[in-house]
């Protein structure tokens, strides 16, 4: 009998994530360019701490190198936040100068002494042979190198005010590629209903053709709410189009139908801003159609004239009794827009004559 080796999947050896791989992590974030400001501080303490450690190690042994590393570093620390948290931004940037130099000065003098008196300390506790005594040389000393960190200070907080604009920047830029992904997307929903309605409007065409029309005339005026408002200008055939749709689906709701005279007289491509003159006819249908009634009239002339617009309009009152006049929202809100669109070159009129209401609007042209 021969005996084959029976082959299968390796064993599964599980590591667990240590400080090293932790640091690999951290590197890789920072190099990638997606670290916080939080992460690369914590990234230059670590350098800050090797080069420390590295350099005292070989003279003091691995032992008490670690040991006066992390008191360096904790002191470097304490100069660098103290003077970019607190010191600086609360006395030099609110014009407190001299208190901050005073401050200062007094603040650096304490740390160097206690960290030569915590040095020694430990020194003669646990590494020294003979007891060493605390010196001024030594002081001073200490205290200079404490005074070049401090100075070092300013260029850290130059480098984590650059690295938090530049992460600000960045949210920004995600922001707006965000936004323009959401817009897209409210894009993209309007044509799929504008499709939609087109093929309504194919089906509904074979069995009522006017039915079929309206459909077509809803669908230019979505279309013209999405795609031509949000513009500033847009030509004068698109407005009119536009009028000239809602015209007709307004004039189904009313039972005996009403009688509209559009008179249309322009050269050219002029452009107008969108829907300008839509508050006119809006409030015709609003305030001034009579649904009962079988003789509702409109009347509207646009004309083009020494490089002005001229819009008006005159329909039939309806019979109701007279009260207070009231002005609606509608041409309040149209005068303020006229106001920014044109300042004072502009021309805006209502008025009441017998049973029939007039507005009268005349722009300047580009």
């Amino acid at each position: 009998m021969i005996r084959g080796k029976i082959e299968g999947p390796p064993p599964v050896i599980e590591k667990k994530n240590g400080p090293a791989k932790s640091f690999v992590v951290l590197v890789m974030t920072i190099f990638t360019r997606k670290a916080t400001p939080l992460q690369l501080q914590l990234m230059v303490w670590v350098f800050v701490f090797l080069i420390n450690l590295l350099s005292v190690m070989a003279e003091d042994g691995f032992r008490q190198a670690i040991i006066y590393t992390m008191i360096s570093t904790f002191f470097y620390a304490i100069i660098i936040y103290g003077n970019i948290s607190f010191l600086f931004p609360r006395l030099y940037e609110k014009g407190r100068i001299a208190l901050y130099v005073v401050v200062t000065a007094l603040f650096l003098t304490g740390v160097g002494l206690a960290r030569t008196f915590l040095g020694i300390w430990i020194y003669n506790r646990y590494f020294a042979e003979k007891p060493e005594a605390f010196t001024a040389a030594m002081a001073v000393y200490i205290s200079v190198t404490g005074v070049v960190v401090y100075i070092l200070s300013f260029v850290f907080r130059i480098a984590i005010a650059y690295f938090r604009l530049k992460q600000q920047a960045e949210q920004m830029q995600e922001q707006k590629s965000l936004a323009e992904l959401n817009l897209l997307k409210s894009q993209v929903q309007p044509h799929f209903l504008f499709n939609t309605l087109n093929n309504i409007y194919y089906e509904a065409f074979r069995e009522a053709p006017r039915t079929a029309l309206l459909i077509g005339r809803l669908s230019d005026i979505m279309r013209y709410f999405v795609e031509e408002s949000p513009k500033e200008r847009v030509l004068l055939t698109a407005e009119i189009q536009f009028l000239e749709n809602y015209i007709a689906l307004e004039k189904i709701r009313i039972r005996h139908g009403v009688k509209v005279a559009f008179h249309k007289e322009y050269e050219g491509e002029p452009t107008v801003p969108p829907m300008l003159l839509m508050t006119f006819v809006e409030n015709i249908f609003k305030h001034g159609i009579d649904r009962s009634a079988a003789d509702n009239q409109i009347h509207l002339s646009l004309v083009q004239k020494d490089g002005t617009l001229i819009f008006q309009t005159e329909n039939s009152l309806q019979d109701i009794p007279v009260g207070p006049a009231k002005e609606g929202f509608g041409l309040k809100n149209l005068e303020k827009r006229l106001t920014l669109l044109f300042g004072d070159r502009f021309e805006l009129h209502t008025a009441r004559t017998g049973s029939f209401f007039q507005a009268y609007l005349k722009i300047p042209l580009p």
